[in-house]
Formats: structure tokens, C-alpha cells, sequence
């Protein structure tokens, strides 16, 4: 009988492309290997001699900076003992001369991360070259809490690397193209590098929920220097003007590279990037856009909208504000942490605006306690439901003797949280989840849904909470927690605002307010209404213009007055602000002899000329096709320092083309020619700045095929 010589190992392959297309991990540009957890995948060992039965033998997966068998951060994996080592297992696949096939399956519950493969044997540790493995939630794998048990939205809410953000007003929504590039370069390590820097404890690891919490805060700069730096102010000299990023992969490749927050954001770059986040590291996750979100900062469920007696709001009265819109972001994960029946979809938040826990953090929250108001359940659902459900409170100044009183106007209990919405799955469309969020607007279970609510929010007397509360209201003080009710109109009094013709900049614009009675009589009405330039946070930037007139309906009839603005009130406005601004109508109508008052807001977003994407609808796998991008500018004025900026996730980096100032009537023709590297649809993005129009943005899908 020889002396036995010692086994050695001498190679580990990584069986990349097979375990990758298996775990749907193929994507990933990065040469190591990345897989699922609770799935198996196979490993190949290549030994000094065939491996016999009496050889020692044990895979050694370890994860965080001290991995130890005792805390469960190393497990020692050994193929010849049948052993459920905290839920991993290994077996032999096959053994075949000095070539050796596992297959290692890990825990459904493994805390996710970055884990370090060595190979013992008898007498030697073997280190492979690429010795990092990258293990990631699974929304394939039933026993998994983020198990998703639909193909399609698995492949949009965990695959799909492009998308859009809904943005606008509630009456102008329209999509921006955002590339979530979770595939991308370094971008996986910038997520394992925020893992680390969450300081989660290596338990909580396994927990989407904390993860996802914790990410919520990562992703904005405010507690712990984060990824991105957030900027409401219009003045983004030193950094990137929010409306300027295509998507995340530029954000998240600069973060991980100087380790110092990207300037900067506001809402849909933070959703966008967390987005690409969740994605990344395996939990389901969706942007999602509430239209007239209520920023309630006394957690009251109620806005205070201050506005003068020309119908003008007052900004610098309120404390509250409604956005125009407001982006934050569902995950979906099954909360073993709550009672029965609140799994499913959590909304997170990573915009900063309020402390949660001493953090800017914001989630995660189950949407079906803020729809059925059981606001006090974890986490931070009394905010995300006063977002959607908030009431607006119209208070009017005026000057009586010469001195301020307020008169509340009216209450609107229906303007809050509409349009809710997702990109749909599988389709370039926008899908409504409103009724995902809340009850229909005045049915009985809306009804006591809020009463729930309110029950957990504290009260506060029906007095404006304005800068100033020296000068009482006038009329009366009602105090919660009790459901506020729009008032019975004696005269059917209802307002419309719109545009008669398109809105392009350069142009007046052409305005209307429709006012209408249905009660039988002859009505007088007071009507006021102004018109002023805002950003999407309900920041006023101008005045443009007003108009006060009365008027007399009988019966059921209806009258429209015209609010025209001159190009020259709004254009100096619209180069000095380096935001995307929005077109803000108030009309106020009070019926003379009555107490019939009404108020109605409305928020419209400029129109512009198309940018047009050419190029085939097919090309071939690593060869080369030309994309070429048109734009003509159909508009009055000349568009200065026009950039153009493209990005092709799979086909080419972002590029920016300098197109200087583009005069009335003038084309732009830029071209890239790209070589694909991947195969399926591809999206390619395109985003045309100036200083008069921030965005003007287009996308178009192309298919590669082998």
C-alpha cells in the first residue's frame, strides 16, 4: 500500500455562466460569482489526486470581519456529513478523477452580502483567486421573505435595469426614462459598500425590512454622508442640477469611487437611486409618484393654504406644503415582524424630510395598514398616510380696519394623494395603485379608515398654523381628532382651470376659469384668480398676473373668464431658476348672499417640441448600428447652451454633446454609434437641457439579437 499524500486543492471554478443564468444573476458586470440564497448552485474542485472517502474535506463560507462558527458568520461545509449547518447545505454531484462537482444551497434566511470561500483540507487552506461570493435576496425561492410568486413582476420589479419616473402635476403627468442600471460596473459593490457602512448587525442582514430601512437612509447624505446630497434651493453651480441625471449607474459609480455624497437630489434621484438598490441586492422594489402629496409637518392630517386677496398663495405664511408631486418607493417582503395580513408591499422613503428614530429614514410601511389606517404599526405610517390623505384648509388674508384677519374659505378633503403611479409591468404605460393606498375617495370604508387614523394622530384646534398666529381667524375653532367634510354648496358653485391653447414657453399663455351654478336663482359671484410660476414643492418663484370680476349665472349655467399672461411676465423667471417650473392657477369664487365660497387649485406643466430617437428596431450581438438624435425647436425664442446628454445601458456610456444656443426653427443632429454587449431590449435614453427648459426628454427600445 502507497503512503496516502496529502490531498490539495488546485482549482475552484466558479461554473459563472451556468450558476449565473440559473439565479438570474448573469446580468452582473462583475467577475465574480453572484447567486440567490435558499437556491443550489455548483462549484467544481480540481484536487492533487482523485478524492478518496476518508479525505477531509470542508467548504468554508465566511461573511463580515471576523467570521466565526459560533455567531454564524462561518459556515464549514462538509460533503460528507449530512449536516444543516444553520440551514446550508452540500453534497457531491459528482466525482470524477482528480475533478470534483458540489452542490452548495445556502439558507433562505443567510444574511445577505459579500461571504469569502476558502477550502480546507487534512493539512492545507485553499484560497481561490476571485474569493468573494456575492449572495443575494431571492424573490425566486418560496422560503424566502421576499418570494414574489409572479414571473412578469419579478422581471420588472427585480430585473429590469430601465424604467421611467412619473412627474408633472396631477394635471399634467407625464414619465421621465430613468436607467435603474443595477447591473451595472461597481454597482453592486457601491450596495455591499453600503451594507457595510448601514453597520446593520449581521442578523439583521437576513431582514429585508431592516435592510430596507436602512438603505432608506443610506441613500440620502443627511445622518451618514450617503450617496446623494439633497438640494431644494434652485442653485446647483457646484454640483449636478437634479433634472440633469439620466439614472442612477453615474450616481452610484461616483459614490463608490470618492466614498463622498453626489450633489445632488430631489425626490425621484433619491427614489431612482434606491430603486436600483433594492433591485440590485434582490428585493422587489418599484418607484411610485403621489400627485399633490401633503408634506404635513404637525402630523395633524390637515395643510394650511394661505393665500391674499388677489388669489395669490402666500409662501412665506405656511408651514405645511403640498407637493406637486412627491416620489418615494415600494419593496415587497412578507412582515414576519407584524401581525397577520400585512405583507405584500412596504412603502420607503430615502428623500430627507423628517426624522425617523433620530434618522432621515423613512419605512418600511405596509400599504394596506395606511388604506385601512392603522397608522400606529412600524414604520412611520402616520406620515406616509398624511401624505395621501391629508385635508387642505384655503385661508384668506385680508385687511380689515388695517388690520390682518384671516377668513378660512373652504376645505378640500379630496385634493390629496390622486393619480398614485407606477410604470406598469411589462409595458412603457403608467399603471394607477391609488386604490392600493386608500379606499375610494368618499365610500364607508374611506370613512372609517380616517376615524382609525385619526385616533392615532394627535389633535390640534382648527386654528391656521401660519408664521404668525397673533392674527386670529375670524369664524369658527373646532378642534380634532374629528373628519373634516367639504361644505354643502346652497348654489351647486363648482370651478374649472385650464388652458385654451398649448402651453409653449415663449408664447402667452392662454388661461381660463370655468365657473358654474346648478340651484335654481340668480347668483352673484366674486371671482379671483392669479396665476404664478412655482416649483414642484409648492415654492412660489413669480407672480404672473391676476384677475378679479363678477359675475351672475341663473340656474344651471356656466360662464369662462379669461386669464391671459404675456411671454415677457414669465421668461426671465424661467432662465434665472435652475429648477424645472411649474404653472400654478388659484381661482377663489364667493356667491354674494350666501356662504357659498370655494377655491381651486390647479398646477400645469409647460409644453415642448419632441426629440426624435432613429436608429433600427433590430441589431446583432458586438456589432455596430448608429443612433442618431433629432431635435427641431419649434418655439419663439432662441434655447441658449443647449446639452444633450444619451445613455444605453448595454450599448454605450453616457454621453454629453455641447449643442451651444439653438435658434427658432432650428435642427440639431447628434449621432453615437454603439456596439451592444448584451442581448434582449434595450433602452436608449435622451435628455436635451437649456437655460429656459430644464428637460426635455425622450426614449426609444431597440432589440439585440444573436
Amino acid at each position: 500500500i502507497f503512503p496516502a499524500t496529502d490531498l490539495k486543492v488546485t482549482g475552484v471554478d466558479y461554473l459563472k455562466s451556468e450558476n449565473g443564468r440559473l439565479h438570474h444573476t448573469d446580468a452582473y458586470n462583475i467577475s465574480n460569482l453572484v447567486v440567490r440564497r435558499g437556491q443550489p448552485f455548483q462549484l467544481q474542485l480540481t484536487f492533487s489526486r482523485e478524492l478518496r472517502s476518508t479525505d477531509k474535506l470542508a467548504l468554508r463560507f465566511g461573511i463580515g470581519e471576523k467570521p466565526m462558527k459560533i455567531t454564524g458568520t462561518l459556515m464549514s461545509l462538509n460533503p460528507r456529513r449530512e449536516q444543516d449547518l444553520g440551514g446550508w447545505q452540500i453534497s457531491i454531484v459528482e466525482n470524477n478523477g482528480k475533478e470534483c462537482r458540489l452542490s452548495v444551497t445556502s439558507s433562505p434566511k443567510a444574511p445577505v452580502g459579500k461571504y469569502i470561500l476558502n477550502v480546507k483540507t487534512e493539512t492545507s487552506i485553499y484560497k481561490p483567486e476571485n474569493d468573494a461570493v456575492y449572495l443575494l435576496f431571492n424573490p425566486w425561492c418560496e422560503g424566502d421573505v421576499v418570494f414574489l410568486d409572479d414571473e412578469a413582476q419579478r422581471k420588472e420589479y427585480v430585473l429590469n435595469d430601465t424604467g421611467c419616473i412619473y412627474v408633472g402635476s396631477s394635471y399634467s403627468i407625464y414619465s421621465r426614462p430613468w436607467n435603474f442600471g443595477q447591473f451595472e460596473e461597481f454597482v453592486l459593490d457601491a450596495c455591499m459598500y453600503l451594507l457595510d457602512k448601514s453597520e446593520l448587525r449581521l442578523s439583521r442582514r437576513r431582514d429585508p425590512v431592516f435592510v430596507s430601512r436602512a438603505m432608506s437612509a443610506l441613500v440620502n447624505s443627511n445622518d451618514d454622508n450617503g450617496v446623494v446630497l439633497g438640494n431644494w434651493s434652485g442653485n446647483y453651480g457646484n454640483g449636478t442640477s437634479p433634472m440633469d441625471w439620466i439614472g442612477s449607474v453615474a450616481i452610484l459609480q461616483k459614490y463608490y469611487k470618492t466614498k463622498k455624497p453626489v450633489p445632488y437630489g430631489q425626490c425621484w434621484v433619491f427614489a431612482g437611486v434606491l430603486t436600483t438598490v433594492m433591485r440590485c441586492l434582490g428585493i422587489p422594489c418599484r418607484c411610485v409618484s403621489n400627485f399633490n402629496s401633503a408634506h404635513d409637518t404637525d402630523e395633524n392630517l390637515r395643510v394650511d393654504v394661505y393665500l391674499n386677496e388677489r388669489g395669490e398663495k402666500l409662501n412665506w405664511m405656511s408651514l405645511d406644503s403640498i407637493w406637486n408631486f412627491h416620489v418615494w418607493n415600494d419593496v415587497w417582503m412578507k412582515r414576519t415582524d407584524l401581525p397577520t395580513g400585512f405583507d405584500g408591499w412596504q412603502a420607503i422613503d430615502a428623500t430627507p424630510q423628517e426624522q425617523s428614530q433620530g434618522l432621515f429614514q423613512c419605512g418600511p410601511c405596509p400599504l394596506k395598514a395606511v388604506k385601512d389606517g392603522d397608522v400606529y404599526l412600524p414604520f412611520d405610517g402616520k406620515f406616509v398616510y398624511a401624505e395621501v390623505n391629508a385635508d387642505k384648509v384655503y385661508w384668506i388674508l385680508r385687511k380689515v380696519n388695517g388690520k390682518d384677519k384671516y377668513y378660512k374659505i373652504s376645505t378640500e378633503t379630496r385634493g390629496v394623494g390622486v393619480n398614485i403611479s407606477t410604470k406598469a409591468v411589462g409595458e412603457d404605460r403608467r399603471e394607477d395603485i391609488t386604490l392600493q393606498y386608500k379606499f375610494p375617495e368618499g365610500s364607508e370604508e374611506e370613512r372609517e379608515a380616517m376615524e382609525k387614523a385619526c385616533s392615532f394622530i394627535r389633535p390640534s384646534g382648527m386654528v391656521p398654523r401660519g408664521r404668525f398666529a397673533s392674527a386670529m381667524p375670524m369664524g369658527e375653532v373646532i378642534s380634532r381628532p374629528e373628519v373634516l367634510h367639504e361644505a354643502i354648496s346652497q348654489t351647486g358653485l363648482k370651478l374649472e382651470i385650464s388652458n385654451t391653447e398649448a402651453l409653449y414657453p415663449g408664447n402667452p399663455l392662454e388661461l381660463a376659469i370655468t365657473v358654474k351654478t346648478s340651484a335654481p336663482g340668480s347668483w352673484t359671484i366674486d371671482l379671483t384668480g392669479s396665476c404664478q410660476l412655482q416649483s414642484y414643492t409648492g415654492i412660489i418663484k413669480a407672480n404672473l398676473g391676476y384677475v378679479k370680476d363678477t359675475v351672475v349665472l341663473d340656474g344651471k349655467s356656466e360662464t369662462q373668464i379669461p386669464l391671459k399672461i404675456p411671454a415677457d411676465a414669465y421668461m426671465q423667471t424661467l432662465a434665472l431658476m435652475e429648477d424645472e417650473l411649474l404653472i400654478h392657477v388659484t381661482a377663489i369664487a364667493e356667491v354674494q348672499g350666501t356662504d357659498d365660497k370655494l377655491t381651486k387649485e390647479t398646477t400645469m406643466r409647460f409644453e415642448y417640441p419632441p426629440i426624435v430617437i432613429e436608429m433600427p428596431e433590430t441589431a446583432r450581438l458586438n456589432q455596430e448600428f448608429t443612433c442618431a438624435f433629432i431635435f427641431k425647436n419649434k418655439l419663439n425664442m432662441t434655447l441658449t447652451n443647449c446639452k444633450l446628454m444619451v445613455e444605453g445601458l448595454g450599448l454605450f456610456k453616457v454621453s454629453t454633446f455641447d449643442e451651444g444656443d439653438v435658434e427658432p426653427g432650428r435642427i440639431i443632429k447628434s449621432a453615437v454609434i454603439c456596439t451592444p454587449t448584451r442581448l434582449g431590449e434595450k433602452k436608449i435614453v435622451a435628455k436635451l437641457s437649456s437655460v429656459q427648459i430644464k428637460e426635455i426628454s425622450a426614449e426609444k427600445t431597440i432589440t439585440i439579437i444573436e
